[in-house]
């Protein structure tokens, strides 16, 4: 019998993700997402790259913080970026696969602090770190 591709995710953080243009046209895809998690995947084209021929940062960034998003709103309170910080740690090139894991650190009244490892296979490229705020 022939393996089964796993289900797409469900719930909140999935809501978020099916109506974030942004992240979708760019061939973004929400691999899973839980309770105060979630991983999101880009496969870096050539219209992604600097003048450098290496990922433009901009996308990794917006790579992670599509991840903090979903991992953010994952219990469906309507929550948004306070702000963000990233540290690129190695270069990414055409063709890389990266994943970005986002995990709740801690959560308080109406706000939230959430890391978000990005990678190439096993190998850290990124670091970001973001700060949540509940509205409504």
């Amino acid at each position: 019998m022939p393996a089964q591709s796993p289900l797409p995710p469900a719930g909140p953080a999935a809501a978020i993700f099916e109506t974030d243009q942004a992240s979708r046209n760019i061939g973004m895809r929400l691999l899973a997402a839980g309770d105060g998690t979630a991983t999101a995947q880009l496969t870096i084209d050539s219209a992604m790259l600097n003048g450098h021929g290496i990922a433009h940062g901009g996308y990794m960034f917006m790579l992670a913080d599509t991840a903090f998003a979903c991992a953010c709103n994952s219990r469906g309170q309507a929550t948004v970026a306070a702000g963000a910080d990233i540290t690129f740690i190695a270069p990414a090139r055409e063709g890389d696969v990266l994943v970005a894991t986002a995990e709740e650190r801690i959560s308080y009244r109406r706000s939230g602090i959430y890391d978000v490892t990005v990678r190439r296979g096993d190998e850290v490229v990124a670091e970001f770190r973001g700060r949540s705020r509940a509205v409504g």
